[in-house]
C-alpha cells in the first residue's frame, strides 16, 4: 500500500512541475462560430508580397511555426492544409520585446562560532550559531519577451473566429524551434477546449 502511495504522490508531483512549466495560453473566439463546419486550412501571406518579398530573414522560423501549427491542427482536429477553396485562412505575428521580470533571493546570515569562557569548569567553549533566514533580496532584470500570437479567419465572412496567443520568456530576439514548439502547443491546448 504504502508503496502505491508513494508512486501515485510522486507521478502527481511531476504532472505539478510540468504544468508549472508550461506557457499559459489566451484564447477569444466569436461564440456563434461553428467549428465542426470546418475541415480545411490555408495560410495568409504575412504581407500580401508572397514569393516577391524581399525579406527572408525570418524565412525559418516562418517555415517552423507553419509546420508546428499545422501538424496541431491536422493532430487535434483532422482539418487538412489546401490551396484550393480553404474553409479557415491562418495568419500568425510574432513580437519579441524587451522587458523587466522582478527577481528574488533568499538572503541568510552567515555561520559563525563563539568562544565563551566558563568559570566553573575553567575551560572555554565553543558554540556554533547556524545561519539563519534574513529575508529576500529583490532586484529587476533585464529579459526579453516573445509573444506569438495564430489567428484563424472565416475564408467565406473574412471575419476572424478564433485567435489564441501566448508570452513567455525567451534567449534571444528570435524564437528557437523549441520556445516555438512549445508557444504552439500551448495555445492549442486551448483549441481543443475552445472548439467544442
Amino acid at each position: 500500500m504504502m508503496k502505491h502511495w508513494k508512486l501515485w504522490s510522486g507521478s502527481l508531483a511531476l504532472v505539478f512541475l510540468l504544468a508549472s512549466c508550461a506557457s499559459t495560453a489566451h484564447v477569444e473566439k466569436d461564440e456563434n462560430t461553428d467549428f465542426s463546419n470546418y475541415k480545411t486550412f490555408a495560410w495568409i501571406d504575412k504581407d500580401g508580397e508572397g514569393k516577391k518579398d524581399k525579406n527572408h530573414s525570418n524565412d525559418l522560423a516562418e517555415q517552423k511555426i507553419r509546420d508546428a501549427v499545422s501538424k496541431e491542427l491536422e493532430r487535434s482536429s483532422g482539418w487538412k492544409e489546401t490551396k484550393n477553396r480553404p474553409d479557415v485562412l491562418l495568419s500568425y505575428d510574432v513580437l519579441v520585446e524587451r522587458a523587466t521580470a522582478q527577481r528574488s533571493d533568499p538572503v541568510y546570515s552567515r555561520p559563525f562560532v563563539r568562544t565563551f569562557y566558563n568559570p566553573y569548569s575553567r575551560r572555554f567553549v565553543n558554540v556554533y550559531y547556524p545561519s539563519r533566514f534574513a529575508g529576500y533580496d529583490n532586484y529587476d532584470v533585464s529579459t526579453r519577451e516573445g509573444t506569438v500570437t495564430i489567428s484563424m479567419i472565416d475564408a467565406r465572412t473574412e471575419k476572424t473566429v478564433w485567435q489564441g496567443w501566448t508570452t513567455d520568456e525567451v534567449n534571444s530576439k528570435n524564437l528557437s524551434s523549441k520556445e516555438i514548439q512549445n508557444a504552439v502547443r500551448a495555445i492549442f491546448r486551448k483549441f481543443d477546449v475552445a472548439k467544442n
